[in-house]
C-alpha cells in the first residue's frame, strides 16, 4: 500500500523547492550543496521523504532563509492535503503562497515583474480576470440543467 506524504512535509518541501527555483537554483546544485543526490532533493520537495531538523538547518543555510521560512503558511493538523480551486480559499492569502510555490507562479510572477508599463500591466490582469471568469461561467453552466439540442444547421 502506498504512503500519501503528510500535509506539513508536502508544504515544507514546496517551499524549498520554491525558493531554490527563486534562487535559479537546479535540484542537482542544491543537492551538490547537501552531499545528496538530485532525486533525494526531488523526494524532499514533493514531501515523499521527510527533512529533519539538521539537514532543514543546512537548506535553509544554503537557500538563505531562516528554517521558519519553510512553515509560513503551513496548513493546521486538520487542513486537507489536497485543496481544489484558489478561488475558493475565501479571504485567506494562503492560495498566493500555494500559486506562488508552482512551477507557473513562479514564471508568471517573474514575467509579470519585468513589465513596468503599468497601462500593459492592467491589459494583461484585465484578460487573466476575463478568462477566469469565462472557464467560472463554463463550470456553472456544465452544473446547471442540459440546453436543448441544437439543429443540425447549426
Amino acid at each position: 500500500m502506498k504512503k500519501t506524504p503528510d500535509p506539513i512535509d508536502r508544504h515544507v518541501g514546496s517551499r524549498v523547492r520554491m525558493q531554490r527555483v527563486l534562487m535559479k537554483m537546479s535540484q542537482e546544485k542544491l543537492g551538490e550543496a547537501l552531499g545528496l543526490t538530485f532525486q533525494q532533493v526531488q523526494k524532499y520537495e514533493k514531501g515523499t521523504n521527510r527533512i529533519g531538523a539538521s539537514r532543514l538547518q543546512q537548506i535553509s543555510k544554503t537557500l538563505n532563509v531562516p528554517p521558519s521560512f519553510f512553515f509560513e503558511g503551513a496548513p493546521s493538523s486538520g487542513a486537507p492535503a489536497d485543496r481544489q480551486g484558489f478561488a475558493e480559499e475565501g479571504g485567506s492569502s494562503q492560495f498566493v503562497v500555494d500559486f506562488l510555490a508552482t512551477a507557473e507562479g513562479l514564471h508568471l510572477n517573474r514575467a509579470f515583474a519585468k513589465i513596468h508599463d503599468t497601462k500593459v500591466r492592467k491589459r494583461i490582469i484585465d484578460l487573466v480576470v476575463a478568462i477566469a471568469n469565462a472557464e467560472a461561467d463554463e463550470a456553472a453552466s456544465t452544473t446547471e440543467a442540459p440546453a436543448p439540442a441544437e439543429s443540425a444547421a447549426n
